[in-house]
């Protein structure tokens, strides 16, 4: 599957990158041949998202470690909580840690910023999406977490979906030609939709026959009055200074997506540690 080759290639690049030709600290110190336990831990509340991506670190570096998994993703832990026990090479366990917990506390802090957000808009029909404001290279972990905190994945790049912004409709002229240009040049199948500022701009997306039309940084009052005139016309999505302190009024409105760039680019690390103990030689 594409998605795997992508994964293994993003875990053998971290790995590369951290490892280089060797791990100095960890060969100067063991004589080689130990081998233990190291646990996982929670120490803080936590959407889990990313266990077997933590996993396929240590295993891409050493196939014989083995897992005594405690949590699965899309679960909350508590500080304390035991997410998943590794037993095997000491000599590897330690050179995967910092790679297989960065993926792992990443991943768990963008899927509980969602779930929180999520929460929020529970009861309204609103969905929660994520954006193109994901980390480089890791795109598609940030947005499986995403998933696993019960948001939804807007365009996963610039290939899966047209979206009009204000360069792409300062550079064809407008939005009426914009629309135009896009409709006689993309597959039937993509749905087309529109940034707009100001009702003004609504109006010009929705006599474009614009599919979806996105209100973009408007007050709370404006994009009331907006949904009003749209609703039932095109799907409405809601995109700028989203947080968790307005995005349920922000729902209550009738707006069908929330676009929050913050759940990905912004997600607090997960704390979580990683103790070895049950040394043998």
């Amino acid at each position: 599957m594409l998605e795997e080759y992508i994964v293994g290639k993003i875990i053998e690049k971290a790995l590369e990158e951290d490892r280089g030709p060797g791990d100095v600290t960890t060969s100067a110190v063991l004589a080689g041949g130990e081998t233990g336990i190291a646990r996982a831990v929670a120490k803080g509340d936590m959407l889990v998202a990313g266990i077997e991506i933590f996993k396929e670190v240590f295993l891409f570096h050493d196939r014989e470690i083995m897992f005594n998994q405690s949590t699965v993703d899309g679960q909350p832990a508590r500080p304390g909580d035991i997410l998943v026990e590794i037993s095997g090479s000491l000599v590897n366990i330690l050179t995967a840690e910092r790679v297989a917990l960065n993926l792992l506390q990443r991943m768990c802090g963008i899927a509980t910023l969602t779930r929180k957000f999520v929460d929020e808009v529970r009861g309204t029909g609103a969905r929660i999406l994520d954006t193109r404001k994901t980390m480089p290279g890791l795109r598609i972990l940030d947005k499986y977490a995403v998933r696993v905190g019960g948001g939804f994945n807007h365009r996963m790049g610039l290939y899966d979906g047209v979206l009009i912004k204000d360069n792409h409709i300062e550079a064809a002229g407008g939005i009426a030609e914009a629309v135009f240009r896009a409709k006689k040049r993309i597959p039937h199948t993509l749905k087309i939709e529109v940034e707009v500022r100001d009702l003004k701009e609504a109006r010009e997306a929705l006599s474009a026959g614009a599919d979806i039309i996105m209100l973009d940084n408007m007050p709370l009052e404006q994009m009331q009055e907006a949904v009003q005139l749209i609703k039932g016309k095109a799907l409405i999505e809601v995109s700028g200074n989203v947080n968790l302190s307005n995005v349920k009024q922000i729902a209550s409105a009738g707006v069908d997506f929330i676009s929050v760039g913050a759940i990905t680019h912004s997600a607090p690390a997960a704390d979580i540690s990683l103790k070895v103990t049950g040394i043998r030689m």
